[in-house]
């Protein structure tokens, strides 16, 4: 999400409110750059606290340190997000609480409201899950 920048831009606030789909529903657009902070390398970045409550990783909460990890802990709440048709929250208090959690079999955490995955399809979704897990792990 960040490399290749020279002066990386913490966007702070990556939820399904700053989502926009293109026309074809294809790609998607981050929006609202307006808590967005520019990381000075040679920092520790401390600012108050900026993006949406339910997304922000914890630790970001607390120790009001901006880094490029908040980023990627949102886009890792955003992505289980659209794989469970509805905001994360609990499913991911129970992580922190017992490891065990990592045991649900996919298809307890999917949307209920869709059709499962055709085998095709299982292990990109699978995939996709394992990557929202890391990105709250990191």
């Amino acid at each position: 999400m960040h490399h290749g920048l020279s002066c990386p831009i913490v966007h702070r606030d990556v939820s399904s409110k700053n989502i926009l789909l293109d026309s074809e529903y294809q790609e998607a657009h981050i929006t609202d750059f307006r808590v967005a902070k520019f990381l000075k390398l040679d920092s520790n970045n401390m600012t108050s606290f900026a993006g949406t409550f339910g997304y922000a990783a914890p630790e970001i909460a607390f120790t009001m340190q901006a880094t490029k990890t908040c980023d990627v802990y949102n886009f890792g709440v955003l992505t289980l997000e659209i794989l469970m048709g509805r905001h994360p929250g609990e499913f991911i208090c129970s992580l922190t609480e017992t490891p065990t959690s990592y045991d649900l079999p996919l298809k307890d955490v999917l949307d209920q409201r869709l059709p499962q995955p055709l085998n095709l399809v299982v292990e990109e979704v699978m995939l996709i899950a394992k990557i929202a897990l890391a990105c709250l792990l990191e």
